[in-house]
């Protein structure tokens, strides 16, 4: 506990603290009613709606990225100090055996519910399974936060005060439109919604009804949850009928820099190449003759995938390749009991994001798109790292490490 005081007392500014709360309170009242209160009035939300939203809410100082009124923003730099770890702790032993022993339980209580998501959807109930499970442990996760506080709050006085600024615009939107009473609207710190976990703006335009109430309350009701989860992915794009993807071995004369969805080929072309499942059962016909991408999410130091568009949907939700990989693997876990990956993960990390940022920056120096440098390994990244390994005759491991470190600064 003394630990983590520590971190939470080194992650406030020190001029939030100091800030004179009490005028910046009043300055947040004046904002309420000068900013938001025309804006939502243009949205059509009434003044009660408003008012029992917002009446009494005060700014969560707690809350992380907050940048008070007149005080200095934090270098952008500060936000990259963060371990870049191994892409192992993402698939923690309890994490996935936890989401897939419930989500077996949760498949079972509401299996009426799931098939009729997945045939107005075409997405498996395996996978809103694993979402649901992963974005608020099947709804047993506590949602602690009043949206309309967030919210405010970091519109008020956020890095991203236009970006939340719209979403509490939207969230009272919810409120007027009746889909949950304003005290059930909980959040997590950031401002996603219940049980799906959907900012307010993605509420207005995926949240389904589920059970048929006129409402689309993703709070209370599993129904709402699983069929706005099911509306969410058939909306980004997946496919009914196709897998999400597929463990597979890859030759060491088959470049890691080949890696990311811009570098597509017919799922056949990566066999004949000599990629292979992992089981040692040929790719289905139905999808051998489509298009598939190599995902290698650790490099050389994990496992390796042939992946569907709809691992791309899965990444919509998250755009995180080791999100949607888990929400694929727990998914087929809970419907097919299968085990863990075949290949184990790497003992890689120990950077900081800050390290993996100077790497990209020099990459960035040498031509190579990296995606941006944000200091994490995205699939631009680490093929960029391939390519540079390649091209200075070093093994192609597709991963930044300590060691590249100092060759990537000189």
């Amino acid at each position: 506990m003394l630990r983590f005081l520590i971190l939470l007392i080194a992650l406030v500014p020190a001029p939030l603290a100091a800030q004179d709360r009490a005028a910046t309170e009043k300055q947040f009242r004046g904002w309420l009613e000068q900013t938001v209160w025309p804006r939502a009035r243009g949205a059509g939300v009434a003044r009660g709606t408003f008012e029992t939203a917002l009446s009494g809410v005060t700014l969560d100082w707690a809350l992380p990225d907050l940048v008070p009124p007149g005080a200095p923003a934090q270098p952008r730099q500060a936000q990259r100090q963060a371990e870049f770890g191994s892409p192992d702790r993402y698939f923690r032993r309890g994490a996935v055996d936890g989401a897939t022993s419930v989500g077996r339980q949760m498949a079972a209580r509401h299996a009426e519910t799931l098939r009729a998501v997945e045939r107005a959807t075409g997405v498996p109930s395996r996978i809103l399974l694993a979402i649901w499970g992963r974005e608020s442990g099947y709804g047993r996760a506590a949602i602690p936060h009043d949206a309309f506080r967030v919210l405010a709050t970091k519109g008020f006085m956020g890095r991203r005060e236009a970006y939340f600024t719209d979403e509490l615009v939207a969230a009272l939107r919810i409120a007027q439109a009746g889909h949950a009473p304003s005290r059930a609207m909980k959040s997590s710190w950031a401002g996603a919604l219940g049980q799906p976990q959907f900012m307010p703006s993605s509420f207005l335009k995926y949240a389904a009804d589920g059970d048929g109430d006129g409402r689309a309350d993703i709070w209370r009701s599993e129904a709402d949850t699983l069929a706005s989860i099911g509306n969410y992915l058939a909306r980004h794009g997946w496919v009914a009928g196709r897998d999400w993807g597929f463990e597979v071995r890859v030759p060491a004369d088959v470049s890691c820099a080949l890696e990311g969805p811009d570098q597509g080929r017919l799922i056949r072309d990566w066999a004949a190449m000599g990629i292979s499942r992992v089981s040692g059962k040929p790719f289905p016909d139905h999808e051998a003759a489509r298009e598939g991408y190599l995902l290698m999410p650790a490099g050389r130091h994990g496992p390796a995938f042939i992946v569907t568009p709809n691992f791309y949907a899965l990444k919509s939700y998250n755009m995180s390749d080791l999100y949607a990989l888990f929400v694929g693997h727990v998914g087929d876990r809970i419907a097919y009991g299968m085990g863990d990956f075949e290949a184990g993960w790497g003992r890689v990390g120990g950077l900081m994001r800050s390290d993996v940022a100077a790497m990209q920056r020099a990459l960035e120096a040498m031509g190579h798109d990296v995606g941006g440098a944000d200091g994490l390994a995205g699939y631009k990244t680490r093929r960029s790292i391939g390519r540079w390994q390649q091209a200075s005759g070093r093994p192609a491991t597709c991963f930044p490490d300590t060691a590249m470190r100092g060759a990537l600064a000189r």
